[in-house]
């Protein structure tokens, strides 16, 4: 589905009364054709200038259904939630995505299919918000919902700040050294000329590579620019370049562990929650793998379902799969023997994600010195070869 559009719109409606709004659309004709639906005369119709394109945020989900499962339980029903919660709401995208919803609603949608016209909300949200609407407990699974997408987005986040310093370190160090090469090293090599004695070996082999940097650097960039944007849309138009990435992934020493616990936690934390709330096992397996971002999982649960569908316990056909650790196998066998299948897979969601965390620590923990070694070593091998021919200055003058 193609990503909707925020347009700002001046209308008169039928009833002779001006109005403005903004409204969510895929394009200028789809837009037009909405308001024409309502019987209004458009007198104008264009972008807002303002989107707020982050509205697609997982944040704003999480605050939507935290809110709206809060409003339901005290008692509002969900057109004057959805109506309060977009009045309020700072994003204009927000304000019309609720105004759309309730559109929706009104002319006799259930609130699942209204919110997936939007194109905004995982399977994993439909599925339940259906349940919930079946069962009669829709404030339940939204408040439940919320609790998921936090954990998920906090994981995520402790992924991300677990890398960023060692990065950050990391280019910096490259930074430090394009510029010693770039700029430093040319100065010193002009001063050198003027000696009548060979340099040190590490001093020409660093002078080597200045030589080499000024002549090349500039299509090094370009080619490093060339792979930052072919690479991602390599990756979207050829599957099989992500599936090899996960394997590579899968082989590195550190990143494995903690890529296989991230995804058994988002695996296991659906299921518990799809199983908590009625939602059939194959169903849930199905919002468990749109959820997951790479192929070779999604492919991974693909087969759980053709297995389950041939008459296999869950257990056994993750027994199957290489990717399911043996832990797993086994506490979802006991669920199944005990008939509490959905309380271990919360227990396994809970082991998997604390491991996630503590995986996520430890491996900032073990960059960062790494990374401060490495441009430790990088700068102080430019800085000795730089001034080493100036300590040996002396022998030569004598």
């Amino acid at each position: 589905m193609a990503s909707p559009i925020l347009w700002q719109w001046q209308v008169i409606a039928p009833d002779g009364q001006y109005h403005r709004g903004v409204l969510l659309a895929a394009s200028h004709k789809q837009a037009s054709a909405r308001l024409a639906e309502q019987g209004h005369h458009i007198l104008a119709l264009r972008r807002h200038p303002r989107p707020g394109r982050q509205y697609r945020h997982i944040r704003h989900r999480i605050t939507f259904l935290r809110q709206l499962a809060t409003l339901l339980q005290a008692g509002v029903s969900l057109d004057e939630g959805l109506s309060l919660l977009g009045n309020q709401h700072p994003l204009p995208a927000w304000q019309a995505l609720l105004a759309g919803l309730r559109a929706g609603i009104n002319q006799g949608q259930t609130f699942s299919v209204a919110l997936a016209a939007t194109g905004l909300f995982p399977p994993l949200v439909l599925a339940l918000i259906t349940t919930g609407e079946l069962t009669g407990q829709l404030e339940r699974c939204c408040q439940q919902l919320a609790q998921q997408q936090a954990q998920q987005h906090s994981l995520q986040q402790q992924v991300v700040k677990a890398l960023r310093y060692p990065l950050f370190v990391l280019a910096v160090a490259l930074l430090v050294s394009a510029a010693m090469v770039g700029l430093v090293l040319p100065q010193f090599a002009a001063i050198y000329q003027t000696f009548n004695a060979p340099l040190p070996a590490l001093t020409r082999g660093v002078l080597g590579l200045a030589d080499i940097a000024s002549q090349w650097g500039l299509t090094a960039l370009l080619l490093c620019g060339l792979l930052a944007t072919g690479v991602p849309f390599a990756r979207r138009r050829y599957p099989v370049l992500l599936r090899v990435e996960q394997h590579l992934l899968l082989r590195l020493p550190l990143v494995s562990a903690l890529i296989i616990d991230q995804r058994m936690t988002m695996i296991f934390t659906t299921l518990a929650l799809t199983q908590h709330v009625g939602v059939s096992l194959l169903d849930g397996l199905t919002a468990a793998g749109s959820a997951l971002p790479a192929p070779l999982w999604r492919e991974c649960i693909t087969r759980l379902q053709a297995q389950i569908s041939a008459g296999e316990t869950l257990s056994r056909a993750m027994e199957e799969s290489p990717l399911f650790p043996a832990l797993a196998v086994q506490m979802v066998a006991t669920g199944e023997a005990s008939g509490a299948l959905d309380t271990m897979l919360a227990h396994l969601a809970e082991e998997f994600s604390q491991q996630a965390y503590a995986r996520a620590t430890a491996l900032s923990a073990t960059l960062e010195p790494v990374m401060m070694i490495v441009m430790g070593g990088i700068i102080g091998t430019l800085v000795v070869a730089m001034y080493l021919p100036l300590f040996q200055l002396g022998e030569i003058l004598h």
